[in-house]
């Protein structure tokens, strides 16, 4: 059936302004208090400012000075509602994820929500103004807190579904912990370690980080925390191992505040940075910039959000690694060593990539010592001892999938001549490139 039918635009629009402007009325009353902004309340407003937006956009408001306004503020409440949405629900769960160092994490995640509020507190009675402006008709009734309880009780159901951990559980946690870990290098690249002033934050956003790549990361994460949850601990985490618990927690937050991010510098790229546009857009922009404040909306998107994202990243790093060394299959592998140049810098450094590119551990045995293999300088410091010793052969010990990959560079001499020209690699080992 299709949406399109013979009633006027100011009608269509007087009926999905109705709840919109319900809870804008409804939210004047509110102020900023954040005990009112439930999940519920963020999730309606979300609703009822989409189909709106939508409508607007269908009829050509982007390009009516009439109208432009109203849909400009629509798509403001819209994205303000999802951050919100998404830094409620870290507040509400934060308790059960059992992070560490949730102190400032908690105190700045409420002063992000309350921004958050305020500017939903702010936006709406300029909201109802505006439809004053357009003739659209106030509706009589109002919500009151009723309408939007909180999602949560005090009561649990019985635990009554036998969980049996899935017989292929082991490989998946190998696979999912080693994809954390590439996801958390990537994160390095952000280069994020002190918090930016205003001036840097506007220098580097959009420039440096944006939405686009901060929606990369989120759908990175959420893929891994699906994975998660289906092959790992399908029942959920209510009785799951706390190893596991924890780790999930790590990306499962990481994943929230990189919707809450996105969301907020959506905003900021789409509604609030000047883009050189001119006249009613200008205008406009302009208006929306004295009630939001960009550098406030950037300090609590990179200084908290993009933050504690990285921060929590790298935390889960070393519980990756454990829980990925816990699970992994392990082997040992004889090979011999680069012939002529032994371990020099080329060598050592292919055989370190093959070992972080899974992530597990593996070690270097050259009598009874053991080296580090994803260490170059390890490697090298092997070397030593086997130009020393004249020794041919050495055994890796560790993660089969790296030894299976480290043989295959042994049978082509780690990827050199016998004059340390290199050579063209397996497609095995593409990956090295």
């Amino acid at each position: 059936m299709s949406d399109t039918c013979e009633v006027s635009f100011k009608e269509r629009v007087r009926v999905l302004s109705r709840d919109y402007l319900k809870i804008c009325l409804y939210v004047c009353e509110l102020k900023e208090d954040r005990n009112y902004f439930t999940r519920k309340l963020y999730s309606r407003f979300i609703s009822t400012s989409r189909v709106l937006e939508d409508f607007l956009d269908f009829h050509g408001a982007k390009n009516n000075t009439t109208w432009y306004f109203y849909r400009e503020l629509a798509s403001a409440v819209r994205h303000l509602n999802l951050g919100g949405y998404s830094q409620k629900h870290i507040s509400n769960r934060l308790g059960t994820y059992n992070l560490p160092d949730t102190g400032t994490f908690a105190r700045k995640g409420l002063i992000t929500l309350d921004f958050i509020n305020g500017c939903l507190a702010r936006l709406s009675p300029i909201i109802i103004d505006e439809a004053r402006r357009l003739k659209i008709s106030l509706p009589a009734h109002r919500f009151s807190a009723s309408d939007f309880p909180g999602m949560a009780t005090s009561e649990m159901l019985p635990y009554d579904i036998d969980d049996e951990a899935h017989d292929e559980q082991r490989r998946h946690l190998v696979i999912l912990a080693n994809d954390f870990l590439k996801i958390a290098e990537k994160f390095d690249e952000l280069e994020f370690y002190n918090p930016y002033n205003p001036k840097e934050l506007r220098e580097i956003i959009p420039e440096k980080i944006n939405e686009v790549e901060i929606r990369q990361f989120e759908m990175l994460v959420h893929n891994l925390q699906s994975s998660f949850d289906t092959y790992v601990i399908y029942g959920g985490l209510r009785f799951a191992d706390e190893k596991l618990k924890k780790l999930r927690s790590f990306f499962s937050v990481g994943f929230h505040l990189l919707q809450m991010t996105g969301r907020l510098l959506h905003l900021y790229e789409r509604h609030l940075h000047d883009a050189g546009y001119k006249n009613i857009y200008k205008d406009v922009q302009d208006r929306l910039c004295a009630i939001i404040g960009p550098d406030d909306l950037l300090d609590h998107s990179i200084n908290y959000g993009l933050y504690f994202i990285c921060h929590y990243m790298n935390k889960g790093r070393r519980l990756s690694r454990e829980i990925l060394n816990e699970n992994m299959a392990r082997a040992q592998v004889r090979v011999g060593i680069p012939v002529k140049l032994g371990f020099h810098s080329r060598p050592s450094l292919l055989v370190a990539k093959i070992v972080r590119h899974y992530g597990g551990q593996v070690e270097l045995c050259v009598g009874d010592d053991r080296f580090d293999a994803a260490s170059v300088l390890d490697i090298q410091w092997a070397g030593g001892k086997i130009s020393k010793e004249n020794i041919t052969e050495v055994v890796f010990d560790g993660d089969v999938r790296a030894l299976r990959d480290i043989e295959i560079l042994a049978k082509v001499n780690y990827g050199e001549d016998t004059m340390g020209k290199g050579v063209s690699l397996p497609k095995e080992l593409g990956y090295l490139k």
